[in-house]
Parts: structure tokens; sequence; C-alpha cells
């Protein structure tokens, strides 16, 4: 059934595409029509235009005698036409397999082609319907619910984005073969190809490794011993894997590989399902990275705020890391989100597929379920070896270290890269020094330690930072183990590489995943979403349109930097544009536009928490050893929950007129009701 339920998906698919795809021998395909709108005396209208090829490239026909110039965005940039007797040329490359040409007037306008030349005078453009581009992603997510196999359910969603991008050939049987190739030779090998995404590999290698050694050593076993003089219940070891998971603010990707790495083996004792160590390593890992003040994601944050601010007519100033900060008021569901768990934890109760998975863990000891158990438990054997000293330093010090140099390494990358931006201002620094960096940071208006260190870790490498400590680390336990004599270098290496082997299936999901990131922004899946679901615009809605487009955005795209990148440009301006036309007064509008920052920060992290495809999503399932669609499946009930009272407090925020002690109020409410709702629909655990 599961099959020819996946043959027809596919089917259905392949049908509807071949449907609306738009193909002619003429060549011409009709331009989006703009919205009304002002014309410059300079600027011919789009919609007088049709686009056909040529061996040279684009060619924009008009349907009228006119001569100007004609402005417009192909593929992202701004590109200004010089037309002549009505006809523009613009020089393109063209091949058998052929390109995408994404044109774009303004706001909706816009449309998707695939243009190609096969000989000479023997071209090919098809216009491909922009809601094609949805369906990489939802394909991938919906096979992978359904079927709970995530390698192959993430392989078809990228063939059929490979398929779309390729031009929907349907009368080419060579062609579906180029787009299956293309998986890999294309979109794998440029996902490989990316600095940040090796760097996130090498770093994962690197803690599974030095994961491998510490629990080979004994030096896991002794932390547990010690934690658990603190997890002496499955409350509270709860409750303290929750507490790791705050203390480690700066980093997600940090976050969730040492939290989940080292918590492990305690959960595990007091018959804590996997599903639920996943839960609550990943809603504290983005949660708290989004709230924190000082995290390796407020860099591009504050990049976001800052170009986006400094245009908007009227308004009241103040740098982007006060504007960010005044934000986090309105930042309803990571702190929703951290306190619900505390109510999980505290009430014993869960509800939906998290209770079967709890109370088969507290029944039966499978922590697992063991048809789709943790991604190597069964393969590879990490218990302590035969006489290993069960010292808890053996792993605390490595640990540690990879805690102490990732916050080293973000200050030095910070302060080099605040140094490298200042000279760019014009400042004369002299040499490199880090009194000379804060000092600076003084003069230019940064007032507080806070916001210059905001600056400063806004301004570092996190992936540089990251890779510099898991070295440290897997380093630091071979060290350990072997002046210790626990083990000796060849076996300690084998137990290393073992500890390499145990994060290969999660890193090939998480290279998936990016290889479908590509995809979705090479059909612009992101722009479609965000131009058909930004329509209603009144000011005291804006919050919550931003909140959905926001979640769908990162749900579809398994990104919640992508999102914010898209989003914060097109949010910020608009949300101030709507509230000033509309004649409301700085400062109720500054409140608005506040909600909205923190909005888009907010409900990225839910689609992410909601998404399959998510790095993060995967990661924390690769930590805690958990079946990935296990972990998504449990997860999702929880998250949609918190979202809803999210959505409701970021739209009663705006209406009862913003300010911090509305949301404070707010979130009381929000928390006690959740509670009820806890002691209502969820059940208790028997010990």
């Amino acid at each position: 059934m599961k099959l020819k339920a996946l043959f027809t998906c596919l089917a259905l698919c392949l049908l509807i595409g071949k449907m609306h795809g738009q193909e002619t021998d003429s060549l011409t395909n009709q331009l989006p029509d703009p919205a009304p709108q002002a014309v410059p005396a300079d600027t011919v209208p789009l919609s007088q235009y049709e686009l056909s090829l040529s061996d040279e490239g684009l060619v924009f026909k008009g349907t009228s005698p006119n001569n100007g110039p004609v402005s417009l965005r192909i593929n992202g940039e701004d590109t200004t036409l010089d037309v002549v007797d009505a006809v523009a040329n613009l020089p393109w490359d063209l091949d058998r397999k052929g390109t995408l040409v994404f044109l774009r007037s303004d706001g909706k306008n816009m449309a998707l082609y695939h243009a190609s030349k096969s000989g000479p005078g023997q071209t090919r453009l098809r216009r491909i319907p922009l809601w094609l581009s949805v369906l990489p992603p939802l394909l991938a997510i919906g096979l992978a619910l359904i079927f709970k196999e995530v390698y192959v359910s993430l392989f078809l969603g990228i063939w059929s984005g490979a398929f779309i991008a390729g031009g929907l050939r349907f009368d080419s049987f060579s062609f579906y073969f180029y787009s299956l190739w293309e998986v890999v030779e294309k979109y794998v090998v440029a996902a490989l190809n990316d600095t940040g995404h090796i760097s996130v590999i090498v770093f994962s290698l690197m803690i599974g490794g030095m994961v491998a050694i510490i629990s080979r050593n004994g030096g896991m076993a002794g932390i547990v011993n010690r934690l658990s003089r603190y997890a002496k219940s499955a409350k509270s070891s709860q409750f303290v894997t929750w507490l790791l998971g705050i203390a480690i603010f700066f980093d997600d990707y940090a976050n969730t590989l040492i939290v989940g790495n080292t918590m492990r083996t305690v959960t595990d004792k007091f018959r804590i399902s996997r599903e639920k160590l996943a839960y609550i390593v990943d809603s504290t890992a983005a949660p708290v990275s989004a709230v924190a003040f000082i995290t390796t994601w407020i860099g591009a944050e504050l990049g976001y705020i800052g170009d986006a601010v400094q245009h908007l007519d009227n308004f009241p100033g103040g740098t982007p890391y006060s504007i960010f900060i005044a934000s986090l008021k309105y930042s309803f569901y990571p702190i929703l989100t951290l306190l619900f768990i505390l109510v999980v934890v505290y009430t014993g109760r869960d509800f939906g597929p998290m209770l079967k998975a709890e109370r088969r863990a507290r029944s039966t000891g499978q922590v697992a379920p063991p048809s789709s158990g943790g991604h190597t438990e069964d393969m590879e054997d990490l218990s302590p070896v035969e006489g290993a000293p069960e010292k808890s330093y053996n792993a605390f010090i490595p640990v540690a270290l990879v805690i102490l140099v990732t916050m080293y390494g973000l200050l030095v990358t910070g302060f080099e890269g605040t140094y490298g931006s200042l000279i760019d201002e014009g400042l004369d620094l002299g040499a490199l020094s880090w009194s000379g960096v804060w000092q600076a940071l003084t003069e230019s208006g940064q007032e507080g330690f806070f916001m210059k260190l905001g600056t400063l870790i806004g301004n570092s490498d996190s992936y540089v930072a990251l890779i510099w400590a898991s070295l440290t680390g897997v380093v630091s336990a071979i060290l350990l183990t072997l002046s210790g004599r626990i083990m000796n270098l060849a076996d300690t290496m084998g137990t290393m590489v073992t500890g390499f082997k145990t994060m290969l299936p999660a890193l090939i999901i998480l290279t998936l995943a990016w290889s479908l990131a590509l995809i979705t922004d090479e059909l612009y899946t992101s722009s479609y979403l965000s131009a058909n679901l930004e329509d209603a615009l009144n000011p005291y809605w804006m919050p919550v349109i931003i909140f959905i487009l926001a979640a769908l955005i990162a749900f579809s795209t398994g990104s919640s930097w992508s999102t914010m990148a898209i989003l914060y440009p097109l949010a910020i301006p608009i949300t101030w544009t709507v509230c000033q036309s509309q004649g409301m007064d700085v400062d109720l509008s500054m409140e608005i536009l506040l909600n909205v920052i923190a909005v888009v920060l907010a409900a990225s992290v839910l689609g992410d928490h909601c998404s399959p495809i998510s790095d993060t999503t995967i990661l924390s399932s690769l930590a805690s050893d958990c079946n990935h669609i296990d972990h998504v499946r449990t997860q999702l009930p929880y998250a949609l929950t918190v979202g809803t009272f999210s959505l409701l407090c970021g739209f009663l925020s705006t209406l009862l007129g913003g300010g911090a002690l509305i949301s404070v109020l707010l979130i009381v409410v929000s928390i006690v009701v959740l509670w009820f709702i806890m002691m209502r629909v969820g059940k208790p655990i028997e010990e």
C-alpha cells in the first residue's frame, strides 16, 4: 500500500506539472503584469513586452512601439534593459541543459522560465508555474512523515526539484536521468562545497569522536554518577537536561550536540524515551539562542535589522542591537517553549505520540522503539573498556574545553572581524589590540557592556570557533585516555573512528537537507510564498501575517536563517510604511515593528521545530540517538500547541498597545492556560 501511494503521488505530481508547464514553438511568453502604480517617465511598463529567445540570448519584444529603459529584477539582480524600436536584447548563455530565468517587476508580479538551446536556431523556452517550487520540500516532508524513512524521501524531493529546474522535459526520456544524476552531481556536491556546511560536518564528527572516547575511557560513566546526585528520578533528570540546554546559550549547534550526547546516558538510566530527550534538546537549543543577548545568531540578525531600518522615513532611530533587545519582549514562541518544557517535566504528563513513547520507555525499558531505534546503538559498543576508571574528569575536561574554546574562538574572531569593519569605516586603530577595538566601539557610540559584546559576537566566525573547540575537545580526550593508560594509541584512534561512524547516518540526512535547500533557492520558493501571503496589510494583523509566513517558509525550507534573510528586508519596511500611512503615532508604530522583528525569528524557530528537513532538528535526533521521524512526530503536537498561543499573544499584544508589561501578562496567562491544558489533556506516566 505504501509503494502504491508513493507511485500514485509521484504520478500525480508529474501529471500536474505537465498540465501546467507552458511551452510554445513561437517561444513567446507574456511577462507578468505589474500592479497599478505611477510609472517613471524613463520606464516602460513590462506588461507591454513578451519574452522570447534568440541564438544570442533573451529577447524582450514590445507590443507597442516604445523606446527607453525597462527596469526589472532578473535572477535576483536589478537589471535595466535598453529598448530600441520596441525590442530589448539581453545576452544570455544558452546550452542544451538550459538555465532558469526568474523575472520580477514588483510585488507578486514574477515569472520563472527555463531557457535552453539544442543547436543553431533551435531554442526552447518554457514557463514554469511558480507553485511547483513548493512541491520538492512538501514531497520530501510528506513522504518522510508517511513512510518514516527520510533518506529516500529527501532524495525524491531533490529529484523532483531537479526535474522542475531542468525545464519539465517530459518529451525527452534522457532528461529524467539527467535530473537523477544532478541530485548528486550538482546539488549534493554544491551542498558539500559550502565551507559553513563542511565546518558543521567536521565539528559533528569531532564531537562524535570525543563522545566515543570519553564513553570508552569511563569518563561518561563518571559524569553520569555525578549527575545522578541531582538527577535522582525521571523528573529531575529531565530538569537537569533543560538546565544544561539553557546554560549553553551561545550556539544552537554546540548546545544540541553537547547536551544530547552528555545527558543521553543519564536519561536512559531513568527510562526516559529518546523522543523526550530529543524534544528537550531541540526545544532548548534554538529558542535560547533566539533570545539570548550574546549568540552566534546575533550578527546575522543585527545585519538584517540594520539594513532594513536605515531607510525608514520618520524612524525614531536606535542601533540595531538596541532594537533587537527591545524586540525580545515579543519573542513569545521561544520564551513559551522554554517554559512549556518545565510544565511538561513538572506535571509528569504527556499527550499525543510523546505519551505513547514515554509509556513504552517506562514500562518496557525500551528507550527507543525496537523497529526504529537510535542511529547506531545496536551496531557500536561504546561501553567503558574493561578496567576503565569511572573518573568524571575524563569527560568533564573535554566537554568544558569545548564550551570554553567556543567562547574564546567567538571573542578572537569577533575582535578580528570588528577590527576589520572599523578599519573599513575609516578609523585608524593601528595594530590589532582587544583594548583598542573595545575603546573604538565606545567612541563610535556603542555604550554598554552587552551592546559591545553583542557587536563582537555578531562579527565573529562561529564556524571557526566550533572547529577549534571540537578539535581541542577530541585531542584532550585522547591525551587523558593515553596518560591514564586506559587504552593504547591504536585502540583510542579506533574508538575515535567509531565515534565518527556514529555520526554518518544523520550527516547524510543533513547533507540531503542542505541539497533540498539549494533546490528551494534555485526555484525561488521563499519569494513565491512571501509574495502570495503578504496581502492583508492591517497594521494590527501584521505580526499574525508575518508569523504564519515565517513559519511556513521555515517549515518548507528547513532553515530559520534563510527565512530571516528573506523576511527581514521585506517585513520591516512594509510594517513601518503601513503603520505610518494609516496615521499611527510613532510610539505605537514602533511597538508593532518590534513585534514583527521578534516574530520573524520566533516563527522561524517554530517552522524549524516542525520540519523534518531542518538541520537543527536533524542534529537533535543525532545527538539524542533518536530516530529522526519519531522525533519530528512526537515534537510536532507540542510545537504547534505553543505556536498557537504564541500567535495569539503576538496579536493581542499589539491590540492592547504593546509594551513589556502587556507581554509579561500574556506570557503568564498563556503558561497558566497551558498548565490546565496539560492537566486536562495530558496523561500521567506510570513509573
